[in-house]
């Protein structure tokens, strides 16, 4: 039955037969026969067929079963993983996802010395905002998740594990912005910002209502170099990680005010509950920590 489960999952997230058994390298009369199978072991209808649409809609019982087997899978896969981790050869492949920032400026950098270390572990990134990353989370389709923001439910275990500074950043015509007398200054600006669910944006928000800041103007890009390279350019300023700005300052493309280390906030990993890691997993988590204590050092 485990490969009929595999196949209806596939039918679930695909919503073809076809492009499902494309992916399970099946024939479309295998991926039937699996459904089939399914339907006549449980004794319910799981997908109704729409010929004159040429679409497949899900009953009840189906999702119901589709959450369930997913599940399965999850545990199998970890199962194998903790058998695999009793021979003390850490093998296997970990799914991690990435908020942009994480991503793009940190992990390059702790990935290197990672995968020199544990050479047999695969790691597959996906780099999403931090809503994203934490519905891919909750559907078990990462092992664990890196954000910036907080988690949209609380459905997972949060640890934080590094400490990241928030810069104002600024056109360096625009230099008096590095002693601003007040907050009030920065109204008549246009602000350059991450899309909502970027956990960038979520602070964002947070500073602009904690300091009665209204913009001029807001413009929403959704990476974080896009916005790097709109302030370098003297398109507006932004409210961002010193990650992000750290190499542009230095080469005198980009001014900061870092508001005296005033505004911080904390990179954190998040888990599923109730889902046991496997070592490999664990492993990577001692690492993440061991690295990110030398980088706040």
């Amino acid at each position: 039955m485990l490969e009929e489960l595999k196949t209806f999952i596939a039918v679930v997230e695909y919503k073809n037969f076809t492009r499902a058994g494309e992916y399970l390298k099946l024939s479309q009369p295998s991926v039937s026969t699996h459904i089939k199978n399914l339907e006549r072991s449980f004794g319910v209808t799981l997908i109704n067929r729409s010929v004159k649409q040429k679409t497949i809609f899900i009953t009840e019982n189906g999702y119901k079963l589709y959450e369930r087997a997913k599940e399965i899978i999850n545990l199998l896969d970890i199962t194998y993983m903790e058998v695999k981790d009793n021979s003390n050869s850490l093998k296997g492949t970990l799914k991690v996802g990435a908020s942009l920032t994480i991503g793009e400026y940190f992990l390059p950098k702790f990935l290197s010395l990672f995968s020199k270390k544990y050479p047999d572990i695969d790691v597959e990134i996906i780099i999403e905002n931090t809503s994203l990353i934490c519905s891919h989370l909750k559907d078990l389709t990462l092992d664990i998740g890196l954000i910036e923001g907080t988690p949209s439910t609380g459905s997972f275990n949060q640890e934080y594990f590094l400490k990241d500074q928030l810069v104002l950043a600024f056109n360096p015509n625009n230099s008096e912005l590095t002693n601003i007398q007040s907050f009030e200054e920065l109204n008549n600006h246009l602000w350059v910002v991450r899309e909502d669910g970027s956990g960038t944006r979520e602070y964002f928000n947070m500073f602009l209502e904690s300091n009665k800041i209204i913009p001029n103007k807001i413009l929403v890009l959704g990476s974080n170099y896009a916005i790097k390279e709109a302030v370098k350019n003297n398109l507006g300023i932004t409210l961002t990680s010193s990650l992000v700005t750290e190499e542009a300052v230095a080469n005198g493309e980009i001014c900061i005010n870092n508001f005296n280390d005033e505004y911080n906030r904390y990179f954190s990993y998040i888990t599923p509950k109730n889902i046991t890691m496997s070592k490999a997993i664990q492993v990577f988590i001692d690492e993440l920590n061991n690295f990110s204590k030398k980088t706040n050092c």
